[in-house]
């Protein structure tokens, strides 16, 4: 995040186990806040847009959801808002009003509103379910923000909305924009007065721009390739495309999974592939003649660059540490399994090789992201390279479903999880074993999340699999549509298709009424607090599967939530699955011996 004042952003501290405030001064980084004040926002249990920075402070959320200001000159930090019903996030500076413009989630619903520094919380719009984070223009004139209504995600249909701001601070003139067809679009950014957005109208999130001067609107399409220019808008306030001044502008497009930055010296010209090192970007900014990013690499830690937009030049101003300097990273190689039909895309993802020296084909791990509307990409990751170094390949697969790869095969999950997942991942297993990377004797199959729900999946409805993990896996989808948060209400019937319609699918579709199929071993993590996959899940199935004579493998975290942020309880969740793993190659292995 970017102001007059200069660069801020989020680090990760693992033994606060909490994201904390730093900022770009003359002398280097320096962690802005006080002790104990963890910064995160909660907003559709997701979060994002923790942070807003203006001229002479920054607007954060912490921990408790509330909205505070931070002080640039005396470090001060003011509480501004007292609302503990509620939480915060999608933060954006309102410079010219000396205030924060926020998403406001309270008792099942959302409104964009507005928090001065003097405590006063004004609703700007409501009555929508869904609210993304808002783009100011440049002269505080104009202001434009997306939406959507259940049962949608915003990633199969949103709305775009633009309004003026009053002389009172209000909304005036607000309107709504459709798109020519049906169609998500998401990161509304001005150009000076002109309206900028990424949108899948033409099948791929590409910069489209609006006229608003014209009635109804007229959209037209920015000349790119046909590349996703966004990932899936899980968190508010992401950014992938940034004005740089005079038509210039900078833009992340995603190639088979990989993010690849590019500077365009127009709307129209792809321009020049800058930052090779790295291959993800997130949250570009521009301030001061440069730009900033954050950026991701395959062998290195997440770094905040600052890039010359007239040279292209980057240069790492924080981060970006080597993660393992006496040991050799295993890189991401791409791998691509062959489509099954004609007029289908070909499955991609990432292999990992093992480091440890051996005569024989490695066993795999093979890895299902959560999402399951997300995607893996070829950047640093330490549990990854935790299962090289023990002698085991890795590979993340962007299954049917993963965004990256055009809104086609993002919507071709729709109604079809728990199925077309479940064949790219065996399809991947298969492809890595015929061309003698693996030993597809011994593969194994984990996730986290919905992740985990693939992977129980999987090993139901296959027996290619040695062994499988499921990290706070979902196990119980019916369950689940009932108890998870308001933004996935309806993301189970998209997925699976109405219950009361589709009984037999999703009586088909649920591990834990198959517990009883499930024939190989399985081991099983799940926090005491998750509030998205709620523990009941993981609990309902371990005794399902002891009930079916099975003996599951089961460590419980009861101080986690959905996703572990402890340092010491992710060791421990990896050697428990380091000693379950080589216990259950070393039986497949024998199993295998025996067969010749």
């Amino acid at each position: 995040m970017v102001s007059d004042a200069g660069v801020f952003w989020l680090q990760t501290d693992p033994a606060e186990g909490c994201n904390t405030l730093w900022y770009l001064s003359d002398q280097g980084p320096v962690r802005l806040g006080p002790e104990g004040l963890g910064i995160r926002s909660r907003v559709n249990g997701y979060g994002g847009g923790a942070l807003a920075a203006t001229g002479n402070g920054v607007f954060v959320v912490g921990d408790d959801q509330q909205i505070r200001f931070i002080g640039l000159s005396d470090r001060t930090c003011t509480r501004l808002t007292d609302d503990p019903e509620a939480a915060f996030g999608g933060l954006v500076a309102d410079t010219v009003r000396q205030r924060v413009l926020a998403v406001r989630e309270f008792d099942g619903q959302q409104q964009l509103v507005a928090v001065s520094l003097d405590d006063e919380l004004r609703v700007l719009h409501s009555g929508q379910d869904f609210y993304s984070a808002p783009a100011v223009s440049a002269d505080g004139g104009d202001v434009a923000w997306t939406s959507w209504q259940l049962p949608d995600m915003p990633w199969v249909r949103s709305q775009l909305w633009t309004a003026n701001f009053a002389e009172d601070g209000s909304f005036d003139q607000c309107s709504t924009w459709p798109t020519p067809k049906e169609a998500s679009t998401q990161q509304p950014v001005f150009d000076g007065n002109r309206l900028w957005v990424l949108s899948d109208i033409g099948g791929w999130w590409q910069p489209w721009h609006l006229d608003t001067t014209v009635d109804e609107g007229q959209w037209h399409a920015c000349q790119s390739p046909d590349l996703d220019h966004a990932n899936a808008p899980w968190q508010l306030g992401e950014s992938h495309h940034c004005p740089l001044g005079d038509g210039a502008w900078a833009r992340v497009h995603y190639r088979n999974g990989t993010g690849e930055l590019w500077l365009a010296p127009s709307p129209g010209d792809e321009g020049t592939r800058i930052a090779r090192n790295f291959s993800d970007f997130r949250y570009l900014r521009t301030s001061g003649g440069y730009f900033y990013c954050i950026a991701r690499s395959a062998t290195r830690l997440d770094a905040v660059l600052e890039i010359d937009p007239q040279t292209g030049q980057a240069r790492v101003v924080a981060g970006g540490e080597e993660p393992m300097p006496d040991l050799r990273v295993s890189l991401p190689l791409d791998i691509e399994v062959p489509a099954l039909s004609h007029g289908e895309q070909p499955i991609h993802g990432f292999y990992y090789t093992p480091k440890q020296a051996s005569s024989e084909m490695p066993p795999l791990i093979l890895v299902a992201h959560g999402g399951p509307t997300s995607a893996a990409y070829p950047v640093f990751n330490p549990q990854v390279q935790y299962w090289c170094q023990r002698g085991f390949a890795v590979a993340e697969v962007n299954y049917r479903g993963s965004s990256g790869f055009g809104r086609d095969f993002r919507l071709a999950l729709e109604g079809r999880w728990g199925v077309a997942d479940v064949e790219d991942m065996g399809r991947a297993a298969d492809h890595l074993a015929s061309v003698g990377l693996v030993d597809g004797h011994r593969v194994f199959i984990q996730g986290r999340s919905s992740g985990g729900y693939t992977a129980l999946m999987a090993m139901i409805r296959s027996r290619k699999f040695a062994a499988g993990a499921s990290i706070f896996g979902v196990t119980d989808p019916l369950r689940l549509r009932a108890m998870t948060h308001r933004f996935e209400s309806g993301y189970l019937d998209w997925l699976l298709g109405s219950p009361d319609t589709h009984p037999e699918r999703w009586h088909e579709r649920t591990p834990l009424y198959h517990a009883d199929r499930i024939a190989g071993p399985m081991i099983f993590f799940q926090g005491g607090q998750d509030q998205v996959v709620v523990p009941e899940q993981t609990r309902a199935m371990i005794h399902a599967m002891k009930a079916a004579g099975r003996a599951p493998e089961l460590h419980w975290f009861e101080q986690e939530g959905h996703g572990f942020r402890h340092q010491a309880n992710q060791a421990g969740m990896l050697e428990w699955m380091f000693s379950f793993y080589r216990k259950h190659s070393r039986k497949a292995n024998e199993q295998a011996e025996n067969l010749s």
